[in-house]
């Protein structure tokens, strides 16, 4: 009785799956035209208001940013050879308002 049921549900779901392969058709043409617009109108806002919105929220954190003390630990910093570039005591992509020489921040020191 079981089996029945289970032959009868299977040649039914064969059918059905049969019927839906054989439909398969495009019903439209490709439109590259449609993903041209998409590009322009959805994707270039959303990259510019991204961005504002980066912009703004480091601007946000920029105003309200504090220099942390200098601390000279001993294990930080250390150079056992000078940098063969400039001065020696720099890095190569030194900023002096975010790295700090050996001997402190540069416009400390300069004090």
């Amino acid at each position: 009785m079981f089996s029945r049921i289970l032959r009868a549900n299977q040649m039914i779901i064969r059918n059905h799956v049969r019927n839906l392969a054989t439909h398969a058709e495009h019903t439209h043409k490709p439109n590259p035209d449609f993903w041209k617009k998409v590009f322009f109108f959805v994707s270039c806002p959303a990259i510019v208001l991204a961005a504002v919105n980066t912009y703004l929220t480091e601007m946000e954190h920029y105003h309200h940013y504090h220099r942390p003390e200098f601390i000279p630990y001993e294990h930080l910093r250390i150079r056992t050879r000078r940098f063969p570039w400039g001065d020696g005591n720099h890095s190569l992509f030194h900023n002096p308002a975010t790295n700090p020489l050996p001997e402190g921040w540069e416009d400390e020191i300069s004090h």
